[in-house]
């Protein structure tokens, strides 16, 4: 049994490690995109950007590893099923039952990796991404400004341009600025052949200060510029204010135990729900796993994706519900997880039962007659 056991376990974590790595390909590509849309645009200094993700890892792990299992038990069993692996293990005397607690003892280790991200790793991960969105909030226009890049900056109303950018960012080769008017109207542009930081120790203000260039002042589409040659030009740099930049994922678990706030109940709820899914979907799983030789490998993995996606969908309803005050929190998303886990095992024990009371009926109709 003991060799059995392993190759089962074996052959489960080998599709969810396959599943999981190719959805979290997926997922964090998207958000790292989304990142870096946000460097083009100077909003986050590109540097950041895999420091942001690998702090985002275990976030992304919490949601993708139940979902990798629950698809790695159903490609898993479901090719044993076709390959008749299964009719064989059945033949050998492993019953539902040891199949079962067999796939349960392995997904315990998945549980324990999901709930130590979804109650310590992840919020202390967005806990760090939290600090470097707050850092790039403070950060001036000069240090998210990219070599050979058109950037529309914190200033809102300005496009900056720089063909070098020394690496202590510093000073500044080629470097062309155009802004709107205070009016609104009139567009004015710079052009300078360098430009370096200047730092006022008393105000603590920074100012660019530009060296050999032309400023030119005027409203597009008419003749009346106005041209003004410079050895040496400054401008105000602006800073980004800090605001009030807070990650609700970031909050600790045990600053949620000490809240009363319903949207932080919500949320240790929500945090608590993510380990438990993992049992219950591994009970769904092995049941739904079950396919006819002839109907084809993938041919239960449709119904047992509306199954999953259900369960997390209604997840999602009731946090909402309980952050908005409509649920009870006694009640909380435990009603959710009640719900399918009848569902799982009544799939699992419920044919047997139902047969054996049929059996049971159909033997004393017998002794009667």
């Amino acid at each position: 049994m003991s060799i059995i056991f392993r190759y089962l376990i074996r052959q489960t974590m080998v599709s969810m490690i396959a599943v999981s790595g190719i959805l979290l390909l997926v997922f964090m590509s998207g958000r790292f995109l989304k990142y870096l849309a946000g460097a083009a645009e100077g909003k986050i200094a590109p540097g950041v950007l895999f420091e942001i993700m690998a702090y985002r890892f275990p976030g992304f792990l919490e949601l993708i590893l139940p979902l990798g299992l629950f698809i790695g038990i159903l490609l898993a069993y479901g090719r044993m099923y076709l390959e008749s692996e299964m009719t064989v293990l059945y033949a050998c005397g492993v019953s539902d039952r040891q199949l079962l607690s067999k796939t349960l003892v392995g997904s315990l280790v998945v549980m324990l990796v999901v709930g130590s991200m979804s109650l310590v790793v992840s919020p202390w991960g967005m806990t760090q991404v939290e600090k470097i969105f707050v850092e790039q909030a403070k950060a001036t226009e000069f240090e998210m400004l990219a070599p050979g890049r058109f950037q529309k900056l914190l200033s809102g109303g300005r496009v900056t341009y720089t063909e070098s950018l020394s690496d202590d960012k510093r000073r500044l080769e080629g470097v062309f600025i155009a802004e709107y008017g205070r009016d609104g109207t009139g567009v004015s542009i710079i052009a300078a052949d360098s430009g370096s930081q200047l730092i006022d120790e008393e105000t603590g203000s920074r100012f660019l200060i530009l060296e050999n260039g032309a400023r030119f002042d005027g409203v597009p589409g008419k003749l009346d510029y106005q041209i003004t040659g410079f050895e040496a030009y400054g401008l105000k740099i602006r800073s980004g204010s800090s605001g009030d930049i807070e990650l609700e994922e970031g909050v600790s678990t045990g600053q949620l135990m000490r809240s009363d706030d319903p949207r932080d109940r919500a949320l240790l709820h929500w945090r608590f729900s993510l380990p438990l899914i993992v049992p219950i979907v591994t009970l769904l799983a092995v049941r739904l796993s079950r396919v006819n030789p002839r109907q084809g490998r993938f041919f239960h993995l449709l119904p047992a994706m509306l199954v999953y996606v259900a369960y997390l969908g209604l997840l999602i309803v009731a946090r909402d519900a309980m952050a908005e005050g409509k649920v009870p929190e006694w009640l909380g998303m435990l009603w959710v997880h009640t719900i399918f886990l009848t569902l799982g095992l009544w799939l699992q024990f419920g044919p047997a039962w139902l047969h054996k009371k049929r059996v049971k009926r159909e033997g004393v109709a017998n002794a009667q007659n």
